[in-house]
């Protein structure tokens, strides 16, 4: 059965696509996770029911909006995860503006697996485009300014380097991956220390040079403290734009200023506008909204399905 065959037996390689292993590792285990949740232990009992399994088509994915696309490699492997006889042909590559009524591939190979991978392969693609498109946008009002768009730890759990791919995809950057890879002293931490300055001086000692320091800091009086503690870099949390702009001013480019904390597209221009040199925001992978998609299915004997997908 190819569907298990796939599943089971394939790996990264020969899917077509060229990646970083940790990202190509996080990509199959997310497309045969989600498969499994979609197929269960008896599979797609509509399609085997009512088609017969030897029957091939061909599949177009659709986008009906202006976006920029991501995932296309994610969706490539649902497909040949199910069936290593499917030809996923992209026309656009991840990073790409796309326009509406575009094709975004094509899909030709056995219809099961077609039918089988839709649902799935649309959910990624819409998710990582949506989350793509809004950092584009808002590269665009940041770039000009030299100001850096960065992503946060508020990701799907399960799917954080596939969001924060997309957030490179459209064009922003990585904050830390998790509590791992970089040092965020956050107001919880200093409540146990007891001060911002203590906490940037104890993090310095301890790991010794192996991470940049950030701090957060909820007011401007702090901001002093933590720079002459050695502080790498400061985080603004939940600052006013005219907050933000005082702390630039006083901090005189001694450090590294970054802001976070209610910033969405809507309010983005005003932050800026005040010379910092970060704007982190969760706004990116949790409330993106997902980019309008569909397959559309070219059966045997030339009708076209108009399904969305249900």
């Amino acid at each position: 059965m190819d569907r298990e065959k796939g599943r089971r037996g394939a790996g990264a390689e020969g899917l077509g696509w060229v990646m970083e292993e940790e990202l190509k590792r996080a990509f199959l285990e997310a497309a045969r996770r989600a498969l499994d949740e979609d197929l269960g232990a008896r599979g797609d009992v509509t399609t085997e029911a009512l088609i017969p399994r030897d029957l091939e088509g061909v599949g177009e994915i659709y986008v009906w909006e202006d976006g920029v696309v991501a995932g296309l490699p994610l969706a490539s492997m649902v497909f040949r995860l199910l069936s290593p006889r499917v030809d996923f042909r992209p026309l656009k590559r991840d990073g790409e503006r796309v326009t509406r009524g575009e094709v975004l591939a094509e899909i030709r190979g056995p219809l099961h697996a077609i039918l089988e991978g839709e649902r799935t392969a649309l959910n990624f693609l819409q998710r990582l485009s949506g989350i793509a498109t809004v950092t584009a946008r808002c590269v665009e009002v940041a770039a000009p300014r030299g100001v850096e768009i960065l992503d946060t730890r508020k990701t799907t759990p399960g799917l954080r380097e596939l969001e924060k791919y997309a957030v490179r995809a459209g064009g922003g950057a990585n904050h830390r991956k998790g509590l791992y890879d970089g040092v965020l002293i956050k107001d919880n931490h200093i409540a146990v220390v007891g001060s911002p300055g203590e906490a940037v001086r104890r993090a310095r000692e301890r790991l010794r040079g192996m991470f940049p320091v950030e701090v957060e800091i909820r007011d401007l009086e702090q901001l002093e403290e933590v720079i002459a503690a050695g502080a790498d870099m400061v985080l603004l949390d939940n600052f006013t734009p005219g907050e933000v702009r005082e702390a630039v001013r006083q901090a005189a480019g001694r450090v590294v200023l970054e802001v976070s904390g209610g910033v969405t597209p809507d309010n983005l221009e005003d932050y800026v506008s005040t010379g910092v040199d970060r704007i982190s925001m969760g706004y990116l992978t949790h409330s993106s909204r997902a980019l309008d998609m569909s397959l559309e299915l070219r059966c045997p004997g030339g009708r076209a399905s108009k399904d969305r997908g249900r």
